[in-house]
C-alpha cells in the first residue's frame, strides 16, 4: 500500500503565529530532552517562530508519523542562531527539536 503525502502547507508561518497566538504549541519529549541538553529556553524558540523565515529546503517528510517537519531559522534575542523544526498533530503545533546553528563563544 502506498501512502500518499500529504501537501505542505503554503503558508506555514502564518500558521504558526495563529497556533502560537491561541497557545495551540506543545514540545514533543524529544524537543524537551534536546532542549535541555542544548540549555534552550521556550522564549527563544517562540521569539524565532514569531520571527524567523521558513528554511524550505530543510523541510523533510517523516513517514512514520505521516506527517511533514518544517524548519524554521532566525535569532534569538541575543542575535544567537537558532534552527526550530516544527510538525503538527491534529490541533497542535509540535516543537520536533531546536538547536543553535553555532553557539558564539565556542
Amino acid at each position: 500500500m502506498i501512502s500518499i503525502r500529504p501537501k505542505k502547507i503554503a503558508n506555514l508561518l502564518e500558521v504558526i503565529q495563529e497556533h502560537i497566538k491561541a497557545g495551540r504549541y506543545r514540545d514533543t519529549s524529544h524537543a524537551i530532552q534536546r532542549k535541555k541538553e542544548r540549555k534552550i529556553i521556550l522564549p527563544e524558540i517562540l521569539h524565532v517562530l514569531r520571527t524567523g523565515r521558513h528554511e524550505k529546503s530543510k523541510d523533510y517528510y517523516e513517514e512514520r508519523f505521516h506527517s511533514w517537519n518544517y524548519s524554521i531559522c532566525g535569532a534569538t534575542i541575543d542575535k544567537e542562531d537558532l534552527r526550530v523544526i516544527v510538525s503538527f498533530e491534529e490541533k497542535d503545533l509540535l516543537v520536533i527539536t531546536a538547536f543553535y546553528l553555532e553557539k558564539k563563544g565556542q
